[in-house]
């Protein structure tokens, strides 16, 4: 696969999380905790993980955080975002590269699930300097498991199909 193709496929799947995020923001969800969300971005960051690696990732996170700012959220929203985003993303890396042979993707997903929360509970705590906010995340990780098997289980459908397009650009159909 040539580069544009690469950036072709990056620039979908940027879009793809940015729409998923902006629908995620507009679903009425049962009041669970603060910031509690499905996380439906986070199924194309774990495919992107899966079939391009953690720099092109990384890419698509940061520019997804970023042009989320833009259209639909605010400054204060980016940080929780783009924090949570590359951190989450750096789990979900480290744990395919180290532990794919003990988790499918339904356990990476949970883990960055948790991380994910993890740090926007840490950058919450900063932000309103107070370590209170950390009696959330029990109910956080709870959510996570949920939200992190229903993320993992789709990814692993878009991460099959995602592979075998790409497999087809790279021989050059």
């Amino acid at each position: 696969m040539n580069k544009i193709h690469r950036y072709i496929f990056l620039s979908l799947l940027t879009a793809a999380a940015l729409i998923l995020s902006i629908i995620e923001g507009m679903m009425p969800l049962p009041y669970i905790a603060p910031g509690a969300k499905l996380g439906l971005s986070n199924i194309v960051i774990l495919s992107t993980v899966v079939v391009f690696g953690f720099k092109d990732a990384l890419l698509v996170v940061i520019i997804r955080s970023i042009l989320l700012m833009l259209v639909a959220t605010n400054p204060i929203t980016f940080i929780y975002s783009i924090a949570s985003g590359i951190v989450s993303t750096i789990v979900m890396s480290l744990a395919c590269k180290y532990l794919s042979n003990i988790f499918s993707l339904i356990g990476i997903s949970v883990l960055g699930a948790m991380a994910h929360n993890t740090t926007q509970v840490t950058v919450a705590a900063i932000l309103f300097t107070t370590v209170n906010l950390y009696y959330y995340l029990p109910i956080l990780s709870l959510v996570s498991i949920f939200t992190g098997c229903f993320v993992g289980y789709t990814a692993i459908f878009v991460t099959n199909n995602l592979e075998t397009t790409v497999k087809t650009w790279r021989r050059g159909v």
